[in-house]
């Protein structure tokens, strides 16, 4: 049994969110989208990650591919059973079926994503029927606080292209 397996309090599902949006603020003062996820097993911080698709170069380095690679690694296994990864957008196709993949049990996530969101909004990869995997998802937790944070991005990336019309 590691250090996180060991029982703690569990906190609810607001306090966790509030640590994906610290992350998601980080991706944002770097000049990435800002989304944030934190994976927690047994009331423990296992990863944390944020959005580095520009810093990186890199389209896969959404921040719940980087956070399941990172808790696989401290976990030393593949299969995150026990976890539940929270992310302040509703996870798109690859992020979903990673999430599948690596067996997370729960998934809660802070706004949808009406363009390329994968768990309600334009699919639902992680609830499939004909997958073997299926996580539990409780959606929108503290959306009004996420989604202010992605209109607010992009309201500010949008302002200089404005200003020279």
């Amino acid at each position: 049994m590691t250090a996180i397996d060991a029982a703690r309090p569990i906190l609810s599902d607001e306090t966790w969110m509030e640590e994906a949006l610290t992350e998601a603020r980080r991706a944002a003062d770097a000049g990435d989208v800002p989304v944030g996820a934190v994976i927690v097993r047994h009331g423990v911080v296992v990863s944390r990650a944020s959005n580095r698709t520009v810093r990186d170069h890199d389209p896969t380095a959404h921040a719940e591919l980087l956070a399941i690679r990172e808790a696989s690694r401290v976990l030393g296994d593949w299969r995150l059973s026990g976890c539940t990864l929270y992310v302040t957008l509703e996870p798109c196709a690859m992020c979903a079926g990673a999430l599948v993949l690596s067996r997370v049990d729960r998934l809660v996530f802070g706004a949808w994503d009406e363009k390329a969101g994968m768990v309600g909004s334009v699919g639902d990869l992680v609830r499939h029927a004909r997958l073997n995997h299926r996580a539990e998802v409780r959606a929108g937790v503290e959306a009004a606080r996420c989604g202010a944070l992605l209109t607010g991005f992009f309201a500010a990336r949008r302002e200089p292209r404005e200003a020279e019309a």
